[in-house]
């Protein structure tokens, strides 16, 4: 696999993160509802203060369909949030916005991944070039979404998908440290 895009990459691009399974511990078969339960994985706030340096924009692209389940709601899903983007900060990192996809798979017209809304609404809030935006995810849909928007894909963790990355890493931390 040749990853010669990475050595091209300055603070013209920007990067678009999964949350549960590339910044936290997910929970399986479940959903994080609680601060207590947001556990960040290893290295991983360290790896945003890389990114903070090196990414112009940083965008946070997650399912949260229990929200739609009603198994949390939406201020449970916003204090989970505003707590690890604090912890990013307070660490020297950065999150310019978290887009959050809380709609039923069922919802007609939902824009969950891999449908790649969340990277257009980043475009018109922000002016984003997707051809120089990476989407780091651990699961099909994630890379999937990536590729749909036009964006070059990496995908952490040891989860077989169907549509192939353009890089591998076993963690965030492993990919900020090659940049």
């Amino acid at each position: 696999m040749t990853n010669n895009w990475i050595n091209s990459i300055d603070r013209t691009w920007s990067l678009f993160l999964d949350r549960d399974g590339v910044i936290n511990k997910r929970i399986i078969d479940g959903y994080v509802k609680k601060i207590d339960e947001f556990v960040f994985i290893d290295g991983v706030i360290e790896a945003f203060r890389v990114f903070a340096e090196k990414f112009d924009k940083i965008f946070i692209v997650s399912n949260q369909q229990g929200v739609g389940k009603g198994i949390m709601t939406d201020a449970e899903l916003d204090d989970v949030n505003g707590f690890m983007m604090k912890k990013i900060i307070m660490a020297g990192g950065r999150i310019d916005r978290i887009y959050c996809c809380t709609q039923l798979k069922s919802t007609l017209g939902n824009y969950r991944k891999p449908n790649p809304e969340m990277a257009y609404m980043a475009v018109r809030d922000f002016n984003v070039n997707l051809s120089k935006s990476i989407m780091i995810g651990d699961t099909d849909s994630d890379i999937e979404f990536g590729k749909n928007a036009g964006m070059y894909t990496v995908l952490v963790g040891d989860e077989t998908v169907k549509t192939k990355p353009d890089a591998v890493f076993d963690t965030l931390a492993d990919f900020s440290m090659i940049l």
